[in-house]
């Protein structure tokens, strides 16, 4: 009868862990138009491949494109010959992709840590608003960020067996997340190897990974495209990123500090927890912990930032705030206290649509902010009346039910809101008349977004001018007019603002 019971469990969370999958990750993914600049990009390159049938090489309206390398299009490219639509063939990958690796990232840590470590750590992580934020977005940190850590996680088994199947597994892996975003996973996998230098002797059975899935597809673009390629993907993509500020995406050294705190909303509190030397207290907590110390300082010093690179350091922090949390005798206290920063969510969820059109800086914060607050206080001095019992587990499970009505909010609410933030309205209603419409002024990241649901490119009103024209004033939304020597007046459609 008790072994019923436990299968009977066993199955209730199963089903639960299932549908809190769905609202958080596959729920709602063409709820908005691509956004910015990259999403696009990325998603033409993708259904070029699958038109063309060319897999090697990556090519934006025909010319070669070596920004990132082909995992990403691959995705795109097969979900296109699956006969997705475009709105949904580059988003479902990415969504896959990261509930795979959380269902592969919450087994493994049982084996490292234990049952309740690794069920709060992938708590933590799948709702946590970098992860789920980039799990939503088709660009190429997210698979990056998958397959680098779950190399590691093999690696800690590699480390501790001395198994040389999960040495070339571990390989494999970072292979794959080489294919995802080039030479950054090698670099952030040293505090590893490092840590792997007495096994030295098995460093060919990793690289033997590597080679095998990540070099053919890097042979056979060197080949198609020679000094080109290796010029611009690894020059410019790679050290002209680290060492210069050409890509104009430069930020102070300082600047991967509140995106980490934003990242691990509404987590934060509970990664204070990780000031304190038990984090080094095993070798596999010390592999964990060097890489996201290793990794922080090195994308503090490049040049270039963007909030996205930070997310391969996620499941290793998410692991250790977990075992910390555990060993707590306060860690009620602590998830009380993340809470306590969920109840800020209703402020966030409101300036979002303006902080994605004019970005955050230019976001008014609602008055009265601190009485956001009392609700949640309120809502954590109940979950921590009920958890008196020792049971922990109640408000981690609040902060995550907590989110996950959140995000089904802003999918449902708050989404067309965000749509008017790309350009897909404006796209759609001049999907009939596309002949006779070219682009005036337009802000870079919406004019990709353009090309890419208007499939072939527009071309430029002072190249080819047309009865219809799109033109945009800066901070505000693009507007389709008639050309001046045309006798209409202007035919306002908004579509988002010149974030």
């Amino acid at each position: 009868m008790a072994r019923q019971s436990g299968t009977a469990g066993r199955a209730a969370w199963i089903l639960l862990i299932i549908f809190a999958a769905y609202w958080l990750y596959l729920f709602g993914l063409t709820a908005v138009g691509l956004l910015g600049p990259d999403e696009p990009r990325y998603a033409s390159i993708g259904r070029a491949m699958a038109l063309t049938g060319d897999w090697v090489t990556p090519r934006l309206w025909g010319v070669p494109w070596f920004e990132k390398p082909v995992l990403l299009y691959w995705l795109t490219g097969w979900s296109f010959r699956a006969g997705l639509s475009p709105d949904l063939a580059p988003r479902l990958p990415i969504a896959i992709v990261s509930v795979a690796f959380l269902a592969f990232y919450g087994w493994r840590l049982k084996r490292e840590f234990g049952a309740a470590p690794a069920a709060l750590a992938t708590t933590i992580l799948a709702a946590s608003a970098g992860w789920l934020g980039f799990s939503f977005v088709a660009v190429t940190d997210l698979p990056l960020a998958a397959a680098f850590s779950a190399a590691l996680l093999v690696g800690l088994d590699w480390l501790r067996s001395g198994g040389r199947k999960m040495a070339f597994a571990a390989g494999a892996l970072l292979g794959v997340a080489v294919l995802a975003k080039g030479l950054v996973p090698l670099a952030l996998s040293i505090p590893l190897f490092w840590f792997a230098r007495k096994r030295w002797r098995q460093w060919w059975l990793p690289a033997l990974g590597v080679l095998v899935t990540a070099g053919p597809w890097y042979l056979l673009c060197a080949l198609d495209n020679g000094r080109v390629f290796l010029v611009e993907f690894i020059l410019k993509h790679h050290f002209g990123r680290f060492f210069s500020n050409a890509l104009q995406h430069g930020q102070p050294a300082w600047f991967y500090i509140p995106v980490l705190a934003g990242g691990l909303f509404p987590w934060t509190p509970a990664a204070l927890l990780l000031f304190s030397r038990r984090i080094f207290a095993d070798e596999q907590r010390r592999v964990l912990a060097w890489t996201v110390l290793f990794g922080f300082v090195l994308f503090s010093a490049g040049e270039n930032k963007l909030p996205g690179y930070l997310l391969p350091l996620f499941p290793a922090l998410a692991a250790l705030i977990a075992l910390r949390v555990v060993e707590s005798r306060r860690r009620a206290v602590w998830l009380a206290g993340c809470v306590v920063l969920l109840g800020l969510a209703p402020v966030a969820v409101r300036i979002l649509p303006a902080a994605l059109a004019n970005g955050i800086r230019r976001s008014s914060f609602p008055p009265a902010l601190a009485l956001w607050l009392i609700p949640s206080i309120l809502v954590a001095a109940a979950v921590l009346w009920l958890s008196r019992r020792r049971a922990w587990w109640v408000p981690a499970a609040v902060v995550a039910a907590g989110t996950t009505v959140g995000v089904v909010y802003v999918k449902t609410a708050v989404a067309p809101l965000l749509d008017n933030t790309s350009i897909r309205p404006l796209a759609r209603r001049i999907s009939t008349e596309a002949p006779q419409v070219c682009v005036g002024a337009l802000h870079r990241s919406l004019r990709y977004g353009l090309n890419y649901y208007t499939v072939q490119p527009l071309p430029d009103c002072a190249v080819d001018p047309r009865p219809l024209r799109i033109e945009q004033t800066p901070g505000h939304a693009p507007q389709l007019v008639v050309s001046p020597s045309s006798s209409s007046g202007p035919r306002p459609a908004p579509a988002g603002s010149s974030s």
